[in-house]
């Protein structure tokens, strides 16, 4: 049996972790934005469930829980730093408070996570950091380039913290869904003040789709389209934890690999396109390779 954290667990594919987890005999310390909304799994599994309110924005609050966990719960070994949302329009769409909310909760908010539970993890002699990104870390497209953002800043800092807790003894494992079949967008969407001159663009378009405005396209039909299985890709994370070791990326999704793919190969290539300009900008005294 072992204990995992799980932050954002009551919606979309933490759900679907933790249900797994519970059915299988392990604990869970799950938090959540609502109180209730958890109720029905507290009354099927009992003391296997820990529960606690947590807001990421709240810096205060984050150690508080992390710290009441631990001491209440003993050990945990696996931390599932999953809770986030999506903010989409154009980068001027949004407001200074829109983008504000979007990187303390999916930037900030991850790292004070992982950062309180760091210490625990230490004293114990190990844990694992599971990391919930997206394949939106890899790229950029008009209509979600904060989000994009956000995702490629929560990639970059745990890329090194990655590196930086190896001697501890704790793994960190940054997981790259592409669109999964959730709630996720029609329950944690927020959305920009729409901008006229935007909505004929492929900005404007994107958030039209995104909210259904499209003719001839319901939600229903767009999740249709999403080909991911939040509960494949439950036991995906799962089964990677059990095992121990493996990438310290992981790409669940058609969609994840070909996206990922096709963004790192033409950032690929317009890198080597500048070679000979980027070693043109060397001091004299630098011996080329060339």
């Amino acid at each position: 049996m072992q204990t995992w954290f799980i932050t954002g667990a009551s919606g979309g594919l933490a759900s679907r972790i933790t249900r797994r987890l519970l059915d299988r005999g392990d604990r869970v310390a799950a938090t959540v934005r609502k109180p209730g909304v958890l109720d029905d799994l507290q009354a099927q599994y009992g003391s296997q469930l820990w529960r606690a309110n947590l807001d990421l924005t709240n810096s205060q609050q984050i150690a508080e829980v992390v710290e009441r966990a631990f001491s209440e719960l003993g050990t945990i070994d696996v931390f599932v730093n999953n809770a986030a949302y999506g903010l989409y329009g154009a980068v001027e769409e949004a407001s200074d408070r829109q983008i504000e909310h979007q990187f303390m909760t999916n930037v900030l908010g991850s790292l004070r996570a992982a950062r309180a539970v760091l210490p625990y993890f230490r004293n114990q002699g190990g844990g694992h950091i599971v990391q919930i990104s997206s394949m939106a870390g890899h790229y950029s497209i008009p209509g979600m380039g904060l989000y994009c953002s956000s995702k490629w800043a929560v990639e970059g800092a745990f890329e090194a913290l990655a590196k930086e807790v190896v001697p501890f003894n704790i793994k960190t494992t940054i997981v790259e869904p592409g669109g999964i079949r959730t709630n996720f967008i029609t329950s944690n969407a927020v959305f920009g003040e729409r901008m006229d001159e935007y909505r004929d663009t492929e900005a404007g378009q994107f958030v039209s789709l995104m909210k259904g405005e499209l003719p001839g396209i319901d939600m229903s039909m767009f999740n249709q389209m999403v080909v991911g299985d939040p509960d494949k890709m439950a036991q995906q994370i799962i089964r990677r934890v059990d095992q121990g070791e493996g990438a310290t990326r992981m790409a669940l999704g058609s969609d994840a690999y070909e996206q990922i793919r096709a963004a790192l190969l033409d950032r690929l290539a317009a890198l080597e396109a500048q070679k000979e300009l980027a070693y043109s900008t060397d001091s004299d005294d630098v011996v080329k390779p060339f």
